[in-house]
């Protein structure tokens, strides 16, 4: 009754009632499409877009499916539309003067990579997935499973996320994307497929500790230690053989200990020395790199995240410092 009341209200043009209406939604409906377009920046634009076509259409809103239901139906198709329509943004060159870094194993096809701030997850991923979801909610905000969920076609990537991660139905997923059952169920077969050859081997891994645990405060103090003091020593002991490296929106990409290892000696070549602040960014360790500056004061240079398999650094991340204040973190602050 409280619901079909503000639906009325909402349709005579009440922003409160409808603001009352979507309110509860509108994190999970920001992560997903995060998830879809694997930009925090084109996820908020596909949110206001999918808030913006919920209002003008809430005429159009017979309750056969729950608001929530309709709501995924209304992003989903507008992520849709902005993976086909979008210039994705292209790579960036090398742009760090002074440091001269070594040849990539491979250039990165997912240049438009960006971090999802936790402080924004929360509220998000609490919410029970389907009965048919396959991935736990904070496995699939992972940089690893958005990174490879980004190779997807578009609607098989729609149908991944909306079936194994989100665990609606198949009829529901068919009446979301004007499709038949049978389609959904041959994309998601091909998606799954795909998903599996791109996504990081599971076996022999160990999981990483949990958020805020002991054994991850170990390993995250052990890499502020290395990284503050230039110690490339002792950053290698916490690197795994087959440890990765990337950074959007620069496609460079280093896989292996010693390749990364020659990347990180580079950047403190040239006595450059780096202050770090804590931060975390899906779900995951992440730091404000502070690069430290003749006048007393380090300047923002980029936010590291970081992947972590039992008590080792399997795999890090830089993202360029436009990304800082989406953390809450300053462009620049006093030398250590």
């Amino acid at each position: 009754m409280v619901t079909a009341d503000l639906i009325s209200r909402a349709r005579a043009g009440d922003g409160d009632a409808f603001r009352e209406l979507t309110e509860p939604h509108r994190r999970e409906l920001e992560v997903h499409c995060y998830r879809m377009l694997g930009s925090f920046q084109d996820a908020e634009d596909a949110l206001q877009d999918t808030l913006l076509a919920a209002w003008q259409g809430l005429g159009g809103f017979e309750r056969r499916a729950s608001l929530r239901t309709w709501l995924y139906r209304i992003a989903t198709n507008r992520c849709l539309d902005a993976r086909r329509a979008a210039s994705r943004r292209p790579a960036k060159e090398w742009d760090v003067p002074g440091v001269e870094p070594p040849e990539p194993t491979r250039l990165g096809e997912v240049v438009w990579l960006q971090p999802y701030p936790d402080a924004l997850l929360e509220g998000a991923i609490g919410v029970p997935p389907g009965p048919e979801a396959r991935y736990e909610q904070t496995e699939a905000v992972s940089l690893a499973f958005v990174t490879a969920l980004q190779v997807l076609p578009p609607r098989q990537l729609a149908i991944l996320i909306l079936r194994d991660v989100l665990g609606f139905h198949a009829s529901e997923v068919a009446g979301m994307l004007d499709a038949t059952v049978e389609s959904v169920t041959s994309a998601l077969k091909r998606a799954r497929a795909s998903l599996a050859r791109r996504l990081p081997p599971a076996a022999g891994r160990e999981p990483p500790p949990t958020a805020g645990s002991p054994a991850e405060d170990a390993i995250v103090a052990k890499f502020v230690r290395a990284w503050e003091s230039a110690d490339v020593s002792a950053l290698v002991a916490l690197l795994t053989d087959d440890v990765f490296m990337s950074m959007p929106p620069m496609p460079f990409e280093y896989q292996g200990r010693d390749v990364v290892a020659r990347f990180c000696a580079s950047l403190f070549g040239a006595a450059r020395r780096f202050d770090l602040v804590p931060a975390r960014a899906n779900g995951q360790p992440a730091f404000g790199a502070y690069l430290r500056g003749s006048a007393g004061l380090s300047h923002g240079v980029g936010l590291y995240v970081l992947t972590i398999t039992g008590d080792q650094i399997c795999a890090m991340t830089r993202f360029d410092n436009s990304v800082l204040p989406w953390f809450g973190l300053p462009r620049s602050l006093p030398s250590r």
